[in-house]
């Protein structure tokens, strides 16, 4: 009798248990299927993801539709992670995930993603004011940063991730500038009456100021060199502008006499010889124009009124040059505007 009972049980105990790793293949083919389906991203996002653990990544994701809100959905993610721990911690940062990403793939952006990188531009010929008004102006940076000291950031573009102190990205643009510096003072022509760096960053700054047309850099800085050599000031504009404004930028009026009287050692109508420091940052072009000289022996340079200028040896031929200059200011103030 009992011999009979044990085969029906073992063949109970038997079926329950094909129904037991039947079912419960069934919900973890559906997990892994769930867990490798499309999400709800609509459209590929930047996400902040916050340090605090496992409770605060979910909840970013689900505000941003990354993933489903659901209880079960949330249970599946979290006890994807935990069972997936060994590829890697995830990270807290601002991440981008494709649209659509699958739990799958939005683990592997938390494990292995990039930081999503921001761009600040400084462009050439700004003063230390203008460039700290621009880096403390730039978003998801944090801190402010002072006025730097004149001409010591390179104007380039930098990235940076959110979250990065603004005083450690000045510190690159620092960094850069005097990385270009040191190249090019290494480099230099050898007849040069530069005598440190320092110097043929302020002539640069000028030479920057001077001209937005990059063929015509070298022929200006010649001629601020052959004016160092003959003791002739340097009469530059841009260092009047920079001393009346205190460089916080353009001076958005013509000059006047009583400008170039204005009393100031940045102030090269007045003053002899290179100011004392740089007037903006100059660029890397303006630094190797410098270093590179056209040569030459033209003394003066006045804007053409076509973009450019008109070069002279002589103060003569200077005149005429500025003649000219009037006559085509004249002939367009005179022409109708269409």
């Amino acid at each position: 009798m009992s011999s009979s009972k044990t085969p029906r049980r073992f063949r109970r105990a038997l079926g329950v248990l094909v129904v037991f790793v039947a079912v419960c293949a069934v919900i973890v083919g559906a997990g892994v299927w769930r867990y490798r389906a499309p999400g709800p991203l609509p459209a590929q996002v930047a996400i902040v993801i916050p340090h605090g653990g496992y409770a605060s990544t979910i909840r970013a994701l689900q505000d941003q539709s990354a993933l489903p809100v659901g209880w079960l959905d949330t249970q599946l993610f979290r006890l994807a992670i935990i069972a997936t721990r060994h590829d890697g911690q995830l990270h807290a940062a601002e991440l981008e995930f494709p649209a659509a990403a699958s739990m799958e793939q939005i683990l592997q952006v938390l494990r292995h993603g990039l930081p999503v990188r921001h761009w600040l531009t400084i462009p050439e010929g700004l003063t230390a004011r203008q460039i700290a008004a621009l880096v403390n102006g730039a978003p998801f940076l944090l801190g402010t940063v002072p006025v730097p000291v004149e001409g010591d950031t390179a104007p380039q573009t930098y990235d940076y991730p959110r979250g990065v102190e603004r005083s450690a990205l000045v510190g690159r643009m620092r960094a850069a500038m005097r990385r270009d510096v040191a190249e090019v003072w290494a480099a230099r022509a050898p007849e040069l009456p530069l005598k440190t760096p320092e110097e043929l960053v302020t002539l640069a700054s000028i030479v920057e100021k001077e001209t937005g047309v990059p063929d015509e850099r070298p022929h200006i800085a010649r001629i601020f060199l052959n004016r160092l050599r003959l003791g002739m000031k340097l009469q530059s504009d841009p260092t009047t502008i920079y001393a009346i404004n205190d460089g916080a930028g353009p001076l958005r009026r013509p000059l006047t006499h009583a400008d170039m009287a204005f009393p100031s050692p940045y102030n090269t109508y007045v003053s002899s010889g290179l100011p004392p420091g740089p007037i903006c940052s100059p660029g890397l072009a303006s630094l190797q124009a410098v270093a590179h000289p056209a040569s030459g022996d033209d003394l003066y340079f006045v804007a053409s009124g076509k973009g450019g200028h008109r070069f002279a040896a002589s103060l003569e031929e200077h005149n005429r040059n500025i003649a000219i200059l009037r006559g085509n200011t004249a002939e367009m103030r005179a022409t109708p505007q269409p």
